[in-house]
């Protein structure tokens, strides 16, 4: 397996969510449930990044997974 992720879509996946809860976002890019793990990495490199929620809302999730912010989207989507 390669080292570089799947580009899931080049766009930020928009999520709401609910202060206190963890979500686990997929870093290969394979999973089928984007953006979260579903375990697709098994036997990669890669593993799944936690986010805890501070705050109930809306939230954006990176679907290019090459962002400097990980697990959220910071624009680098538009440069690929």
């Amino acid at each position: 397996m390669t080292n570089t992720p799947d580009i899931a879509q080049k766009a930020p996946f928009p999520v709401e969510v609910k202060e206190g809860k963890t979500y686990f976002w997929c870093a290969c890019g394979k999973s089928s449930r984007q953006p979260f793990c579903d375990g697709s990495h098994k036997d990669s490199a890669f593993e799944p990044v936690k986010y805890k929620a501070e705050k109930d809302g809306k939230v954006f999730f990176c679907g290019c997974k090459h962002s400097g912010r990980k697990p959220l989207c910071d624009g680098t989507h538009s440069k690929l």
